[in-house]
């Protein structure tokens, strides 16, 4: 699927409130499924052109766990509850619930990415040497 800016989102978004078109033509005018249209109505709703803003977060594991309590606490569904805390793709949750409930509490702790460090192990090789 292509990134849409937020400026893009913000005007699909704003041609479906104003109610001109429907969400099914604005997606197929700017390439993509309506779904994806109708997920930034609902941030839209909840959060306004911030919902739009770019993110760079690792969300905590109790965040994560708060999410998925409110969801069952409110029986929202996954699209609501990423408009309510402003994730942007509701398929997150859905992630979050799985490892919570195949792995538990310890799973949506966020995990260290990348190649590990070797500054460790050259200094051990150095000073036996």
């Amino acid at each position: 699927m292509a990134k849409f800016t937020a400026n893009e989102k913000l005007q699909a978004t704003l041609s479906d409130l104003e109610g001109k078109e429907s969400l099914r033509e604005i997606a197929k005018t700017i390439g993509t499924d309506h779904k994806a249209i109708q997920n930034w109505v609902k941030q839209y709703e909840y959060h306004g052109v911030k919902a739009f803003v770019k993110r760079y977060t690792n969300c905590s594991a109790q965040f994560k766990l708060d999410v998925l309590n409110y969801m069952i606490e409110h029986g929202t569904s996954l699209l609501e509850t990423a408009a309510i805390f402003n994730i942007a793709a509701p398929s997150t949750i859905r992630s979050w619930r799985k490892q919570y409930e195949t792995q538990g509490f310890d799973a949506l702790q966020s995990k260290k990415k990348g190649r590990p460090s070797m500054k460790k192990e050259t200094n051990n090789r150095n000073r036996h040497q």
